[in-house]
């Protein structure tokens, strides 16, 4: 947020609108939102870039209450999503996904269309720099065609001047109690027409800055948008040279009193347990390490500071899939995943094929992608002394390439 100081992180929650029936894009194989692009789902791929970015937190789902069952098939449990039932427009489904962020409410929320699935890391940080304690921040491209005005008849009446004006996208970005305010007073004085939360705000008096959008940022309206969203899609992962790339990961803990360790997802008994804010979990901090990596994104630390008391005893899954998400929101697949530990104590063979099963689960792929390994310090150092364990991970990521010459 543009007021906010750098030392002090804005807390930014999201409202996905997804109750639409989606009649233009074809109802024969379900709303829009729920067909499959790339073999996944629409709106399993628009979350995907909400949930990597680090600066989100919550995120509120407001689906068609006919449309429970397609969103659980779709869409992976994550703690940070909510969902409520929409309403019969727009404006009212946005309107309820707002107030349910009141009771733990954020100083800023980002509302966007389900249907926008191509929405980059850089739009959402935009969006978020562009809000202002009293301003809101819409995404928007120049209207590049010439413009007609229809008489009704099917013919022109006029010309219209395109010079300032925008085609807006969304996620539309706002300081959340003005937001809520403003919708509120707009149902209280029965206005049902807004076509989206720009123009509410605009009606409540609220400053919007314009932000330069994307033009791969499409909204999926009409069956041909769901095809060519297909063929994009397909085109990326399959006509290309690919771009392979490998990251590593190192993480160590030392010993502490307790009853057990955390290793790779696992819990084994042990006469001692590893220090840390977190479970301490070496493996998977490894792991998240080098997936992270593989995209530029920084380290475990950047995404999961210890200094958080939120993470203070969290699961390390989250660390892992949330990286992953990361890697796949950049369109990377994860190829491999190989972790070492490196202890004296306790034996890893046993709890192998559990830690196997479990970063199978995080990650979303076969086990026979998974390596987990073990060695000891040969009795040398602080592992040889068992003050600790390291672990060493490996991760391969293939993103797009380039188009052959």
């Amino acid at each position: 947020m543009s007021d906010t100081s750098s030392t002090s992180r804005p807390k930014v929650a999201a409202v996905i609108v997804a109750a639409g029936r989606g009649e233009r894009a074809g109802r024969a194989d379900g709303p829009k939102q729920y067909r499959a692009i790339g073999g996944r789902a629409v709106i399993a791929r628009t979350l995907d870039a909400f949930l990597a970015s680090p600066r989100i937190g919550c995120i509120v789902v407001a689906i068609h209450a006919d449309d429970e069952a397609l969103f659980a098939a779709a869409v992976p449990r994550d703690p940070r999503i909510a969902v409520v039932p929409g309403g019969a427009t727009r404006q009212a489904s946005a309107l309820r996904a707002l107030e349910a962020l009141a009771a733990d409410a954020p100083e800023a929320v980002l509302v966007h269309d389900a249907v926008r699935p191509f929405v980059s890391p850089a739009l959402l940080d935009a969006v978020i720099d562009a809000i202002g304690a009293e301003q809101g921040a819409l995404p928007a491209l120049a209207v590049s065609d010439t413009l007609k005005r229809g008489d009704g008849h099917g013919r022109v009446s006029a010309t219209v001047d395109r010079d300032g004006l925008f085609s807006a996208q969304t996620p539309q970005g706002f300081p959340y109690p003005a937001l809520l305010d403003a919708h509120r007073r707009a149902a209280q004085a029965g206005r049902a027409d807004f076509t989206d939360d720009a123009s509410i705000a605009e009606w409540a008096g609220m400053a919007v800055r314009l932000v330069p959008g994307s033009p791969d940022n499409i909204k999926i309206t009409w069956p041909r948008d769901i095809i060519m969203a297909d063929q994009k899609l397909a085109a990326e992962s399959g006509h290309f040279f690919p771009d392979v790339r490998t990251g590593n990961g190192y993480d160590v803990h030392g010993f502490e009193a307790g009853d057990h360790v955390t290793l790779c997802g696992v819990r084994i008994a042990h006469d001692k347990a590893l220090s840390g804010h977190s479970d301490a979990d070496v493996g998977l901090h490894a792991l998240t390490d080098a997936l992270l990596a593989t995209c530029g994104a920084g380290d475990i630390g950047t995404h999961f500071p210890p200094s958080d008391p939120q993470w203070k005893g969290a699961a390390s899954h989250i660390f892992v899939e949330h990286a992953a998400r990361l890697v796949r929101a950049r369109s990377g697949r994860i190829a491999s995943a190989d972790v070492t530990l490196i202890c004296e104590a306790p034996k890893i063979g046993p709890h192998r094929a559990a830690m196997t099963a479990a970063l199978a689960a995080m990650l979303n792929m076969s086990a026979d992608r998974i390596s987990i390994k073990a060695t000891t310090n040969e009795k040398l150092g602080f592992i040889g002394r068992e003050e600790g364990i390291a672990a060493i991970a490996t991760a391969t990521v293939v993103f797009p390439g380039e188009v052959p010459a």
